[in-house]
């Protein structure tokens, strides 16, 4: 790679090769509440953050910030247990950078988890959203400045931004496990804040269902680098203008915690088909 961004990439892998020998096939981005997911990583290292090159730190609650290498059911993978969010102040570049890198060591799938808010009124506290489309309001992209033409093209395709085999899968593994799932479109939004309740009634006539912080940065450099992503996000708080609460982030992480055990089921059982 010719460009100043594939170097940094290329010395982040070697970093991380002096660590692990694992060339994973997928990779992990687990989010709030839901880190406890890499406990089913077998034979894992954990290298944090601070210790790769180009990488920067966690500041989230709840996320470790350490990168994950083993294997699950054999499959060898590479976990973010912690995501980075553009709330924290980094830049697109900065934030989805562990993606590139994640690429680069020989993952071709992307598996991403975050909590969202839920708007759509058939969704219920720990529901599973599997992510079928989103809605970009960041205000930024990952992909704009030059680009590298060994990244991936100038103008990524975006009419399948989540794998449908992958959403299929999914659906499928869902219903063998009596694990409740509901199909959503995102919407990702800069935060810190959550929104107002006008700004949540033009979310839902915009058409998403659930709304976050992450999840279309990560997914926009994956798809770039020709990775299939499936993205799961739960409802740890419920977003319906007329009956707004102010939001207890002690109680988000509850539920997050609640629903890690279904999630990491049917994360792994994903794994298994890949």
């Amino acid at each position: 790679m010719t460009s100043e961004l594939g170097r940094t990439i290329e010395t982040a892998v070697a970093a991380i090769r002096k660590r692990s020998a694992v060339r994973p096939k997928a990779g992990l981005i687990l989010g709030t509440g839901l880190g406890d997911v890499s406990e089913a990583i077998d034979d894992a290292v954990s290298i944090p953050y601070a210790e790769i090159p180009g990488f920067v730190a966690a500041t989230a609650e709840s996320h470790a910030g350490e990168l994950v290498l083993g294997s699950v059911n054999k499959l060898p993978v590479v976990a973010m247990k912690g995501r980075l969010h553009f709330y924290e102040g980094y830049s697109m570049q900065e934030i989805t950078f562990p993606v590139r890198v994640m690429r680069a060591l020989g993952a071709d799938t992307l598996i991403v988890s975050s909590a969202s808010g839920g708007m759509n009124p058939q969704l219920k506290l720990g529901d599973i959203v599997i992510i079928t489309d989103h809605i970009n309001l960041m205000g930024d992209n990952p992909l704009l400045g030059p680009n590298d033409d060994d990244l991936g093209p100038r103008f990524p395709d975006m009419s399948e931004p989540y794998a449908r085999a992958l959403v299929d899968l999914a659906e499928t593994i869902a219903l063998e496990e009596r694990i409740r799932t509901r199909p959503g479109v995102f919407v990702a939004v800069a935060g810190p804040n959550l929104e107002t309740r006008a700004e949540y009634r033009f979310l839902r006539t915009i058409g998403a269902d659930v709304v976050g912080m992450s999840v279309v940065p990560e997914t926009l450099v994956a798809v770039h680098g020709g990775m299939r992503v499936l993205a799961l996000t739960v409802v740890t708080d419920l977003c319906f203008p007329d009956a707004l609460e102010p939001a207890d982030i002690a109680r988000i992480l509850a539920v997050a915690g609640r629903a890690e055990p279904s999630l990491r089921r049917l994360i792994i059982r994903v794994m298994e088909k890949l």
